[in-house]
């Protein structure tokens, strides 16, 4: 039998939670804009608030939420006229071909996932069925689409073999090969931006000093500020970066300085090797405020004009369910679901 052919297509996606970071910029967002771009792929990229809601959410902070994340989209360079922008809730085909995925998961493979054991914890019997479940609607995610690759940071790879799984599983049952295999794309520095007051941290939004993180909302002078300010060690830049093998505060800082110059780590290290952090953190300070700043900017002014969001958003699941749309009403005739 010849092999499918799948239009190669990306979708990726980040949940509604309020207060974007640079490592949310860096991690992720700023990738999406450097795939659509490229332009060898088509692009959707989703608010994925149906993943929110496993865990309450109060209501108008998540309609804030969700419009904030899109400005933040938009203001990065994410084009409504080049991908497909949409909130996940709006595109009814996901939760319909999760239902589907339900039925071709195994617990098993449910209950071995990671995420879900550290946002259960010791009181999984009182977490929601949703939060056992999403890993499907994940997968739905993608395949409605029939995405073929996913930008993903090491915490997502997990969920991404799980997609494969149910996939390859659908195709096995049902004697087919109409879902694709999808392939997670990791790549480049600085995936992992961690705190700027401790470097064994990843970044957040929930920890308690603002100081600790980029705020993709942040000014010029308060991004400035909190560079100039962040944790440092006495020894000035080794020459090569498995100098810093021990030092993860200065490593994080050459990291965020290779991805917001779209260098890499040892341009970085051949630049500035030999300098102490009284000349490099000025540095770093001047590009991030020259790269984050204008996002900032635009950020504000859109978020003061929440219908021009919303009409994106509202165009955007449009167009996704032109594709969505034949993809759910295939699966149901592959299952034998009548209508």
């Amino acid at each position: 039998m010849a092999e499918p052919s799948f239009t190669p297509r990306v979708l990726s996606g980040i949940q509604p939670s309020g207060g974007l970071t640079l490592g949310n910029y860096l991690g992720a967002i700023k990738r999406f804009v450097e795939t659509q771009d490229a332009g060898s792929h088509q692009t959707l990229y989703c608010i994925v608030d149906l993943h929110a809601i496993t865990v309450w959410q109060d209501p108008a902070q998540l309609t804030r939420n969700t419009r904030e994340l899109a400005a933040g989209y938009i203001a990065s360079g994410l084009d409504p006229a080049k991908s497909i922008l949409f909130n996940q809730s709006q595109v009814p085909e996901h939760a319909q071909l999760a239902w589907i995925f339900n039925t071709v998961a195994r617990m098993g493979w449910m209950g071995r996932m990671t995420q879900w054991k550290d946002k259960a914890g010791k009181n999984a019997e009182a977490a929601s069925l949703g939060l056992f479940a999403y890993p499907a609607l994940m997968a739905a995610d993608m395949m409605i689409y029939h995405a073929t690759h996913v930008p993903v940071g090491e915490d997502q790879k997990q969920h991404v073999e799980l997609t494969r799984d149910i996939a390859a599983k659908f195709n096995h049952d049902y004697e087919t090969e109409f879902f694709p295999l999808i392939e997670p794309v990791i790549e480049g520095a600085a995936t992992r931006v961690m705190s700027l007051r401790d470097g064994s941290k990843k970044m957040s939004k929930s920890d308690p000093s603002d100081a600790s993180r980029i705020n993709m909302t942040d000014d010029a002078d308060t991004i400035s500020k909190k560079i100039r300010k962040a944790r440092t060690d006495p020894e000035p830049l080794p020459e090569t970066y498995e100098g810093l093998k021990d030092r993860p505060e200065a490593r994080n800082l050459v990291n965020i300085y290779a991805a917001l110059s779209e260098q890499t780590v040892q341009q970085v290290m051949s630049q500035h090797g030999g300098a102490g952090f009284g000349q490099f953190k000025p540095a770093l300070a001047d590009l991030a405020v020259d790269k984050l700043a204008p996002i900032s900017s635009e950020m504000k002014r859109l978020m003061e004009d929440p219908a021009q969001i919303d009409a994106i958003l509202r165009d955007g699941a449009a167009r996704a369910r032109e594709i969505a749309a034949p993809i759910l009403a295939e699966t149901y005739r592959i299952v034998g679901l009548v209508g």
